[in-house]
């Protein structure tokens, strides 16, 4: 099973491919992507989409698993996540791929079974889990990571 993670957003894309098999999983590949700040949104969104088509393209991944947005202190900020969002979800559906969403409690539950794990915790068991010599970088490609792990963990494309 091909699981492809991704963390939304904006400037950054964290994704993240997991081979899921015989109960062991692996990394594939992973990186993130990134607009420019001063492109104007809708290019950005079109980047996002793009980038996003190509993942499915070169991947063929089973199942798209994403982070679920559930709060935001900031309405701008949550807009364009969901924008991204939005973006990500449009690639997925027209090429039939299932989207999975997870929240971030979720995803710490699955990785660390502690609604309350920090980051670190949670980047620390992505290493653990697929075997990675370090952590990932930026936070946005651990997160992406995470979020596919929690797709094979949950098996929830079932």
């Amino acid at each position: 099973m091909i699981i492809l993670g991704i963390d939304p957003g904006i400037a950054r894309m964290g994704w993240g491919v997991v081979s899921s098999e015989n109960n062991k999983m692996t990394a594939v590949a992973y990186d993130c992507f990134t607009t420019e700040k001063e492109t104007a949104e809708e290019i950005r969104l079109a980047q996002i989409f793009e980038s996003m088509s190509e993942l499915i393209a070169t991947y063929k991944p089973e199942v798209v698993s994403v982070e679920k947005l559930f709060f935001a202190s900031n309405a701008k900020t949550a807009l364009l996540v969901g924008q991204a969002r939005g973006a990500i979800l449009l690639a997925c559906g027209r090429k039939k791929i299932p989207v999975r969403s997870f929240t971030p409690l979720e995803v710490k539950m699955a990785l660390t079974s502690y609604g309350r794990a920090d980051k670190g915790q949670v980047q620390r068991m992505v290493q653990s889990t697929l075997g990675l010599s370090k952590i990932p970088q930026p936070d946005d490609i651990a997160d992406a990571l995470a979020i596919a792990i929690t797709c094979g963990v949950m098996k929830s494309f079932l």
